[in-house]
């Protein structure tokens, strides 16, 4: 009986308070909306009947309570007529009012800020703050504009043309504009696009004459289709143009005229088409309009956006009835009376978290949506895919993997056919040795007339990507270097630049100039400014290499020299009496006496003697041994003489020092040495500030005939 009695006592508490809460909201709650007068009214409506259509099907949200709406549609910019309008239906009592995406939203700012009602907004608004009872879903234009910058410096443009539709895109790009102030070389160019325009053709050819490839196109998509026809008329859609759309609608631009241009297109989306509602919507959608294409598109964005903003206000509305009443009274502007709801609600609404259309929807400290999420869409074949995503805190993220890129690139290049231009130079490109006819050889190809490294790697990838290509020289016969005076390129660069060649295959060097012009594959050699001289050749051993420590002439004088001493050292043991000797020394007085040095023994002492090994034969007589000590000092000093040239001439070899470094090679004149005369070892040279480079240079300027080749 106790039990029993606890269990009513419970019961009574909290059956009343269920009741309550199941009844703190109306049962109808009335919404007024407003639209601009235009042809997309409809769909702007279309997407708040989807809206409220959904909401109110869903229990969970709102209980037994429902959405009604009221709505108008007033002419843009006309104030008072939104006014008067916004008077008449507030007067039955409203719980939010949905504003226009024009500039008249900002005329019921005041009126909300009077009767304290949430003014729900989807539009752009640049301020970095908001009315105190406005909400608005539209993600933030300075976030918006961020995103753009990041993926600019992603991709690494240096130079790239702005076109605007209105003054609000420059306010929308100010991310962009300050990109100049990272990058010290970065170039923009910022033209208007005028509401009187309707033929871009001359701005487009003024933008492809000047070399720029890189356009960031800032307008309606409606006007984005416009020029990129006429740009496909004057063939700016190709693979050398890349366009980043700031429109968070590139995937509504029609892109089947361009499914067989492999154009660049780039933009960023704010739809998540992930979330399982985005199905129920569009499925709803059809109950009620018929879908389009362009901004007829139930995924477009100022449509999921209102949708955003309905599912936005109920969850508030949800979440301040589970704990509060809300009763919604008849407002009159006349005599307006604050709504005593009105701060409580938006004080929900800057609180709330919900995942609508277009992914989480939170607010900031200054009710800003500054935190959002978007997905970086590119161009493939005629429709818009998924590359990678955006946040705030990370930045661009490309969620391709590598093999889905590289897929995407070989696709491109499958059946094209790509200009290459090159030049002559061993062993990348070397002409066949053929006996041919001038015509003849004139109607052959360039695989026929030419061999080398170059030919057979595009043999090898036209095979591997499966694409076509065709050789040509260039037409300078130069690599490209750019002209101090007019900044302007030649050789290949120039053919690159000027679209006359898809792609130079060359020995060419990677310099920070030539990046800044041309884009380069990843190298596959890595090289630096080498010097290249020949080598002194040895002599072949000669069999009388001893004779070099010296001079003929000296030989011939030394032999004359030693032959007149031989004579004379005769001639003087002839003449005198001491030179002659007793050949029988037993005989007191022999019949005959003889002298030594005859002429052959004369000879042997001279020679003996030259070569320091002595002999048994020695002069007696005065006057021939003072003809000895003469011929022994003159011996003396020659082959002194000859052993200290000896020593010189085999160290002569050694002595030869080679060159080792720059600094060896500007030191001395006596070896020539230039560059080719228009690649990038001559500019490295030109542009110095290094004084041995700068005395290298100088030297190859100075020297006559020229030392520079091509």
């Amino acid at each position: 009986m106790v039990k029993l009695g606890f269990i009513l006592t419970v019961c009574h508490l909290l059956i009343p308070h269920a009741v309550s809460q199941m009844s703190s909201l109306p049962g109808n709650i009335r919404i007024a909306a407003m639209f601009d007068e235009n042809e997309y009214a409809a769909t702007h409506k279309a997407a708040l009947e989807t809206a409220v259509s959904i909401i109110n099907d869903d229990r969970s949200v709102l209980g037994k309570s429902r959405l009604i709406t009221t709505t108008a549609e007033v002419v843009a910019r006309d104030s008072y007529k939104a006014a008067s309008v916004a008077c008449q239906m507030i007067r039955p009592g409203i719980a939010a009012f949905l504003g226009p995406l024009s500039s008249s939203s900002s005329h019921l700012q005041s009126l909300a800020k009077m009767i304290r009602f949430p003014l729900l907004e989807s539009r752009w608004v640049y301020n970095s703050f908001k009315p105190k009872y406005s909400v608005n879903v539209h993600p933030h234009p300075s976030v918006v504009g961020k995103a753009l910058a990041d993926l600019v410096r992603k991709i690494g443009w240096k130079s790239f043309v702005i076109l605007y539709e209105d003054g609000t895109g420059l306010i929308r790009l100010q991310e962009l504009l300050k990109l100049p102030k990272s990058y010290e070389s970065q170039k923009i160019t910022v033209r208007q696009l005028y509401e009187d325009w309707d033929d871009y053709r001359p701005l487009l050819k003024e933008i492809k004459n000047s070399g720029e490839t890189r356009i960031v196109l800032d307008c309606d998509i409606d006007k984005v289709e416009t020029i990129f026809r006429q740009a496909k008329e004057i063939g700016m859609i190709s693979d050398y143009y890349n366009y980043l759309i700031t429109s968070l609608d590139v995937e509504r631009i029609n892109l089947a005229p361009y499914k067989y241009e492999n154009v660049n297109i780039t933009g960023f989306r704010i739809v998540d088409t992930n979330n399982p509602e985005v199905g129920e919507y569009i499925e709803e959608w059809n109950k009620i309009f018929k879908e389009g294409q362009g901004k007829f598109h139930p995924l477009y964005t100022e449509n999921v956006l209102i949708f955003d903003a309905m599912r936005t206000f109920a969850k508030a509305l949800d979440d301040l009835g589970s704990l509060n009443r809300l009763e919604i009274n008849p407002f009159s502007c006349e005599q307006p009376k604050p709504w005593m709801y009105g701060d409580k609600l938006m004080n929900y609404l800057h609180h709330v978290e919900v995942t609508g259309l277009t992914g989480e929807i939170v607010f900031d400290s200054n009710g800003l949506r500054t935190d959002f999420k978007l997905e970086l869409m590119e161009k493939q074949r005629d429709i818009m895919i998924v590359s990678g995503i955006w946040t705030p805190e990370v930045g661009v993220n490309y969620t391709q993997t590598a093999s889905q890129v590289e897929g995407q690139i070989v696709e491109k290049l499958q059946n094209k056919t790509l200009r290459v231009t090159t030049a002559k130079t061993t062993p990348f490109v070397i002409a066949k040795k053929l006996d041919v006819p001038k015509e003849a050889l004139e109607r052959m190809s360039f695989e026929e007339k030419y061999e080398g490294y170059v030919l057979d790697l595009l043999e090898y990838l036209s095979k591997e990507v499966k694409f076509k290509y065709k050789f040509h020289m260039v037409g300078d016969g130069k690599y490209g270097s750019v002209d101090p005076n007019t900044g302007e390129w030649n050789g290949m660069i120039r053919e690159l630049q000027d679209q006359k060649a898809d792609m130079a295959v060359v020995d060419l060097s990677m310099t920070s100039q030539r990046q800044q012009a041309v884009d380069f594959t990843m190298p596959f050699m890595n090289t630096g400014v080498g010097i290249l001289y020949k080598k002194k050749t040895p002599p072949a051993p000669n069999l009388f290499s001893f004779l070099s420590p010296l001079s003929l002439d000296v030989w011939i004088y030394m032999t004359t020299t030693y032959l007149a001493t031989s004579i004379l050292m005769y001639l003087l043991a002839r003449i005198s009496p001491y030179e002659w000797e007793n050949p029988h020394p037993c005989k007191d007085d022999p019949e005959e006496l003889e002298t030594l040095f005859n002429l052959r023994n004369a000879l042997w002492f001279g020679i003996g003697s030259f070569l320091c090994q002595g002999s048994d034969i020695l002069p007696k007589a005065i006057s021939t041994r003072m003809v000895a000590g003469m011929w022994w000092f003159f011996t003396l000093i020659m082959i002194s003489s000859y052993t200290a040239n000896l020593a010189a001439f085999l160290t002569a070899a050694e002595m030869d020092v080679p060159i080792n470094s720059a600094e060896d090679l500007a030191k001395q004149t006596k070896i020539k040495y230039g560059t080719y005369g228009y690649g990038s070892t001559n500019a490295f040279f030109k542009s110095s500030t290094i004084p041995t480079y700068q005395k290298l240079n100088a030297f190859m300027e100075s020297v006559k005939p020229s030392v520079y080749t091509g």
